[in-house]
Parts: C-alpha cells; sequence; structure tokens
C-alpha cells in the first residue's frame, strides 16, 4: 500500500504534467475560498484572447513569482485597442493588483485543486525535500523487498516442513 501511495503522489506531483497540466502551490490567502493557501491547483494551457471578466487565471510576476488571481477588468491598450490586459485582484484581497497582466504572461487557467497537497508539493521542490522524499522512496522499497524476502523464506521453511513430514 505504501509503494502505491507513493506511485499515486508521485502522479499527481509529476505526471499530470504528461497531460498538459502544470502544479502549482497556493501559498498565500488571496483566494482562499476558491484554493485554500496549501493546495495544490493544476493550470492548463489556455488563449488569453478567449479570457473574460470574473475567470480566474494563473499569470507570472515581473519578478517570476506565480500568481492566481480573478480578471476584474479587461484594459485595452491605449494606443492599440487589439491588445488587451488584465486587471486581476484576489478574491480575499480589498484591491486590485497593481500592474496589468499582459497576454504573455498568462501561464494558463486552473483546473482542479487538492487541498494541503500544495505544502508537499512546495517541501519537495526544496533541495531538502527533495532529499527526505528521496530517502523516503528508497526506505519503502527497501521495506517492501524486505517483507517479501521474509514472507518467502518463512514460505520456503514451511513449505520444507511439510514435505519432510
Amino acid at each position: 500500500m505504501l509503494v502505491a501511495a507513493v506511485v499515486l503522489l508521485t502522479f499527481l506531483l509529476y505526471g499530470l504534467q504528461l497531460f498538459g497540466m502544470k502544479p502549482y502551490a497556493v501559498l498565500s490567502g488571496s483566494m482562499e475560498s476558491v484554493y485554500p493557501t496549501g493546495s495544490l491547483i493544476y493550470v492548463s494551457d489556455i488563449d488569453p484572447a478567449t479570457l473574460r471578466v470574473n475567470d480566474v487565471i494563473t499569470f507570472k510576476l515581473k519578478d517570476g513569482t506565480i500568481a492566481t488571481h480573478r480578471i476584474i477588468e479587461l484594459v485595452p491598450d491605449e494606443t492599440d485597442s487589439s491588445i488587451l490586459r488584465f486587471r486581476t485582484k484576489g478574491d480575499e484581497n480589498d484591491i486590485a493588483d497593481g500592474p496589468l497582466v499582459e497576454f504573455e504572461d498568462v501561464v494558463g487557467e486552473p483546473f482542479f485543486g487538492i487541498p494541503y497537497l500544495g505544502y508537499l508539493g512546495n517541501y519537495i521542490s526544496q533541495p531538502r525535500g527533495k532529499i527526505v522524499a528521496i530517502t523516503v522512496v528508497v526506505a519503502i522499497v527497501m521495506i517492501e523487498v524486505m517483507v517479501g524476502i521474509i514472507v518467502d523464506d518463512k514460505k520456503s521453511k514451511s513449505h520444507k516442513n511439510q514435505t519432510q513430514k
């Protein structure tokens, strides 16, 4: 069961990327009512041109941080009205975000989230967390192998005792 749990956890943290979903840990409470702090959200690609007011998007801030907030306004460019930007705001925030979100900064749209798994995902993404995760996986595999050897040995001895009688 431990091996199955590790496989499932690995799939949730990394495997869904094979289907175009990128996982991100929610580290603040700005969208608490939709994605509680500590959730792991899965973000799928989206064409920014299809986004509308009230859509929730994940986007890159100028400092490289990833945020997930709701679009509260579509803002056309002052010189080229065909270019839109997005004014965003966290549902739990009192004011809108400062800078507008550019098309190229949209990472995608959250598809779903799993509460609490973001804490683990964030921890495992750190060097110390990777070492702990690898150690736990190796320990589980070793325990599984050792239990298998002990069970096989007991079966072998039991079978040997029965054939000698």
